[in-house]
């Protein structure tokens, strides 16, 4: 894997571009940098909507699309519900369709080592920028744990500079919700009832329901289970899996300190 220009050269050359096309040139230019066989960068929409740059081929990426890989592919899948970088080999690739996929996939030289770096944008947005090689699984380990952080650095430049120039492709804005609208979305996310919730927030059942389809109107959602999505992918509510006694753990806070049913002092 022979290495030419710089780190620095590359990240200059994203902060510099100001038009899409040149971003295809560098994500060939950060292949060569890397010595590697591709570099692809892939922003997939709610919505389903697909945004790419990169060096695959134009048959691979045609097929992709025609195909609707998008549903199936491990790594798409995989890196949605992670925020670290992840090596293709960890992900789940035993299913039947998903063996299909990694089969079609080399056969169009995408190569059989991944490494992608999952990205959250504004508004729910998310993107992947990845690396592929052939190579043996030792060459691979050495080689991403040398450049991981050059990886991540160059990825979150390169989604930057999306954002800046696809603008039209980013998702609009959400609309506010209320405290209360946010704290019935969040509940129910969390997989409490309704009745539960209007508990915890001291309200009827039927107040309940008017904020949960105040935050579904301003949503622009289907229906409650909608609503819920849509402010969880749109970062709207988090939850974390937390439960609502969860206290924490802070360096120098005792629980009393953070104890939810103590005094305000």
């Amino acid at each position: 894997m022979v290495m030419v220009q710089s780190l620095e050269f590359v990240l200059e050359r994203l902060q510099k571009a100001d038009r899409l096309d040149q971003l295809q040139e560098i994500a060939a230019l950060v292949r060569d940098h890397y010595g590697i066989d591709h570099c692809v960068y892939h922003w997939v929409s709610a919505d389903g909507q697909q945004y790419g740059c990169g060096t695959y081929s134009r048959e691979w990426c045609i097929r992709y699309v025609v195909e609707d890989y998008l549903r199936i592919d491990p790594v798409i899948i995989g890196c949605y519900q992670r925020f670290h970088p992840v090596d293709w080999k960890r992900l789940d690739w035993t299913g039947k369709a998903a063996r299909a996929f990694q089969s079609d996939s080399l056969s169009h030289g995408v190569g059989n080592q991944g490494y992608s770096i999952p990205i959250r944008g504004p508004n729910g947005q998310f993107a992947l920028f990845s690396l592929s090689h052939s190579t043996d699984d030792d060459s691979w380990f050495e080689f991403t744990q040398k450049h991981q952080r050059d990886m991540i650095l160059i990825a979150h430049f390169f989604n930057q500079k999306a954002l800046e120039l696809a603008g039209k492709r980013a998702p609009e804005a959400a609309k506010s919700l209320s405290p209360r609208e946010t704290d019935a979305l969040t509940f129910l996310a969390m997989g409490y009832g309704r009745g539960q919730v209007a508990e915890m927030l001291s309200i009827s059942e039927h107040t309940l329901r008017a904020y949960i389809e105040s935050a579904r109107f301003k949503l622009g959602a289907a229906n409650t289970t909608h609503a819920v999505a849509k402010a969880v992918s749109d970062g709207i509510v988090v939850t974390g899996g937390a439960a609502r006694s969860a206290q924490g753990g802070w360096p120098g806070l005792e629980e009393a300190d953070v104890d939810r049913k103590a005094s305000v002092r």
